[in-house]
């Protein structure tokens, strides 16, 4: 009788579910780890911080209960006759709608199909039937809808009411919120949204300042539900606010803030004006991280709060394409911006000043982010 053949067998059968278990294992340390930095990340590993005081510690694990995968709709297949008739009823309206507006000098619309600005859509370099001015002039009605909007979203000097808070604190509580994001590789747009949510709270609720942290964090929680695909848990926000707060709070203060703007989060950012001004410019993304670099600096800045999101971001961009000794605004810049360079030279001297001379050190987190060879560490610059 071989005994270590029989124990072999049983150890292998025994091993299948110990194997399965590993995988599975490892599975949720991956999910865990996802709300964590890289190590190759620009801030490093993920870091928390109690309300306006020191960073450290490490994250809390906790066991992640598996999902159903949803079931995938499977599309009727439609008749090539049908698809094909559609097609090119799509392509006719598309070609009547494609007229431009846009001034002669800089017009995408006369581009030819390999000069359409990177990120504009894909089917407007390969569809024949479809003109360049149809996407110039898309872009352009965006942003006069957007312009249009931005108007019912401009914040007062709110500071002068809240009793127990200051500039100062405001601006150590951004400065963590950059934090945040990149510890968590949020998008930017999260990060400007998030900011904009706290402030026009700010400008309705009176907050005391142990509050303040709870308020910032709970405005990133939303920002990521509105902005991104895969939104850090609500475990990650109190583990980052290093346990100041609990989980009911956090809730009353979500439904606080979402009641108190009446659910109308999508406020306009300058981010988003950056992306399209600098694709109207046909900009580099090293010009364009510069212009990034220097609108982030004024989410610290409470000076900057009042400023519309459009003007802002024309502004930075201006002054990132002096900087790069680029040509100045083209008439296609002032056509979709709406701005001239006289409307924007007393904001991009105060931008100018923002970026040579006023340096706190206690708000560092933009410059070190920007100073990331992944950011062209722009914010080495000489100036």
């Amino acid at each position: 009788m071989p005994p270590a053949r029989s124990s072999k067998g049983l150890a292998s059968k025994q091993a299948r579910p110990g194997r399965a278990a590993a995988v599975e294992n490892v599975q949720a340390e991956k999910e865990i780890s996802q709300a964590k930095r890289s190590p190759s990340s620009p801030q490093g590993a993920p870091r928390k911080r109690s309300a306006f005081g020191d960073i450290t510690n490490a994250h809390k694990a906790q066991g992640f209960v598996g999902k159903k995968e949803p079931e995938k709709m499977i599309p009727k297949k439609a008749s090539k006759g049908s698809t094909a008739l559609n097609v090119a009823k799509n392509n006719e309206t598309n070609l009547k709608k494609g007229a431009c507006r846009c001034p002669g000098e800089g017009c995408p619309s006369s581009a030819t199909a390999d000069s359409v600005p990177l990120g504009w859509p894909e089917e407007g370099r390969v569809e024949q039937g479809v003109q360049r001015g149809f996407w110039c002039c898309f872009l352009g009605d965006f942003l006069s809808n957007t312009l249009f909007f931005q108007k019912n979203f401009l914040l007062p000097d709110y500071m002068k009411s809240q009793p127990d808070i200051t500039m100062d604190m405001r601006a150590i509580l951004v400065d963590w919120m950059v934090e945040v994001q990149e510890n968590f590789e949020l998008t930017h747009e999260t990060l400007y949204l998030a900011v904009k949510l706290m402030d026009h709270y700010l400008v309705q609720v009176a907050a005391m300042r142990d509050k303040l942290q709870l308020i910032g964090s709970t405005a990133i929680l939303i920002a990521s539900k509105f902005e991104e695909r895969c939104p850090p848990c609500l475990d990650d926000f109190l583990y980052i606010c290093d346990d100041a707060y609990q989980r009911e709070e956090l809730l009353t203060m979500e439904r606080g803030i979402l009641q108190t703007l009446h659910f109308d989060i999508n406020i306009p950012i300058a981010y988003r004006f950056l992306r399209r001004f600098a694709k109207c410019a046909r900009a580099t993304m090293e010009t364009l991280t510069l212009a990034r670099f220097i609108c982030e600096l004024t989410l610290q800045d409470y000076a900057f709060v009042q400023e519309g999101a459009s003007r802002l971001a024309a502004s930075c961009l201006l002054l990132a394409l002096r900087m790069k000794n680029l040509r100045g605004w083209s008439p296609t810049l002032e056509y979709y911006s709406g701005y001239r360079v006289p409307d924007l030279l007393p904001l991009v001297r105060r931008l100018n000043f923002l970026l040579t001379c006023s340096q706190d050190e206690r708000l560092r987190a933009v410059r070190s982010k920007y100073s990331h060879r992944v950011f062209f560490e722009v914010a080495k610059m000489e100036r």
